[in-house]
């Protein structure tokens, strides 16, 4: 959420950037051709800087339009040696990923400077507070670059990390402050709610059942919500009755967009209801982009993420899998609440992200399912197009986070 006077957009020029957005999805629909979906944004540009050091913004600025610019002198923020925590899932170069050009790419908006990310004054911002991720492993990613991004500044010995079941909390003792992660993929009560176990066949999501997962986040001072990719299934079924008795209830396939319209109705009676609306900040990312196809971004049609090194330098690029009735449904649940009294950021990760094909944990990382030899000699074919190496990417969407909550 932004403080008071910061950053604020209109309902009319909020109005005015969904119109846009979808007559663009209309043409390119239409048309069948890669039609740019987000007008506005510059071509990137691979360029040397050595200086950056502005935190103020301007109130017009809009921190979402803008390009990738090659960065060697400030980034990374961080190297993964120094961060005690982090997942083995999301450690590239540890995992024996040698070029690290990903690491260097800063995103720079049109109008203004991104701030640049101060550890210190956001434990300062968080002491005494509680910050909760809450959502899929994509948050999890974003959780873990911001558990990198602040742990450097603290002793090893004021500084630990508890996992208890779907909760994850990193402390940081000195400030009297925690950033957690509390996983919750579908935001509801759901079959696949076992954060280690949560491999199923057919997906099972409880209709109108949050209070099972929100109980542990309803007191954080700050809360950032994610939920795309696991709606993204062929199949999936509400059950409009209880786990404990499913041969009793009844179950509804509403199409993707409509199963996460029922989602979004849930979490937003429930934030209407529950948040302390002068404490809690509120945000909400936009959809994680995948690179699965290298069709859509060249002419290697078999190939995917593995291999490649630099972002997508098409202006205004949008893969296939992401869905903008997805995101409508997030802008139109977002605006209803705004009506409502209550303040939602939506940080719109979406397009920055899509360009970034290359900053994907590919094959570098821990490989918790034994590879068969015909995997071995393909590595495009068990390559991970969805998560992000660290330092990377989600360091990015933390700074954007950053320049909402430290004014």
């Amino acid at each position: 959420m932004m403080m008071p006077g910061t950053f604020r957009l209109s309902l009319h020029s909020l109005a005015t950037i969904i119109v846009a957005i979808f007559v663009v999805v209309a043409v390119y629909k239409i048309g069948e051709s890669k039609r740019p979906f987000f007008e506005g944004v510059s071509t990137m540009r691979r360029t040397k800087t050595k200086s950056y050091n502005k935190t103020t913004l301007p109130l017009s600025c809009d921190l979402f339009s803008g390009k990738w610019v090659y960065d060697n002198s400030t980034n990374p923020l961080y190297s993964w040696k120094e961060c005690s925590f982090l997942l083995d899932a999301f450690a590239c170069e540890k995992f024996g990923r040698k070029d690290l050009s990903y690491q260097k790419w800063r995103w720079q908006p049109n109008q203004c400077d991104l701030p640049r990310f101060n550890a210190t004054a956001f434990l300062e911002k968080l002491r005494g507070k509680r910050m909760v991720y809450v959502g899929d492993s994509i948050n999890t990613n974003q959780f873990f670059s911001m558990v990198c991004m602040v742990e450097s500044v603290i002793p090893s010995t004021l500084k630990s990390i508890h996992n208890n079941g779907s909760l994850v909390t990193f402390k940081a003792i000195e400030f009297n402050a925690t950033i957690e992660f509390y996983w919750a993929p579908l935001m509801l009560e759901s079959n696949s709610d076992n954060p280690v176990f949560h491999r199923v066949p057919h997906r099972i999501v409880r209709a109108g059942a949050i209070e099972k997962h929100a109980i542990h986040w309803s007191d954080a001072d700050i809360l950032v919500f994610d939920s795309y990719l696991w709606w993204r299934v062929p199949e999936l079924q509400v059950l409009y009755g209880s786990f404990e008795k499913p041969n009793e209830g009844v179950y509804k396939d509403l199409g993707m967009v409509g199963n996460f319209e029922m989602a979004m109705k849930t979490w937003s009676d429930w934030i209407e209801n529950h948040i302390n609306r002068t404490r809690t900040q509120l945000f909400f990312n936009s959809m994680a982009p995948t690179h699965y196809w290298a069709g859509e971004w060249g002419t290697n049609r078999e190939g995917n993420c593995y291999n490649e090194t630099e972002p997508i330098f098409q202006e205004h690029y949008w893969g296939l899998g992401t869905n903008p009735d997805i995101l409508k449904a997030m802008e139109s649940t977002v605006n209803e609440l705004k009506v409502r009294g209550v303040d939602v950021k939506i940080l719109n990760i979406t397009q920055l992200s899509e360009y970034r094909k290359e900053a994907h944990t590919s094959i570098y990382k821990r490989m918790w399912d034994t590879l068969a030899p015909e995997q071995i000699a393909n590595p495009a074919s068990y390559a991970d197009c969805m998560h992000w190496c660290l330092p990377g990417v989600p360091d990015t969407w933390n700074e954007l986070l950053y320049a909402y909550i430290l004014p």
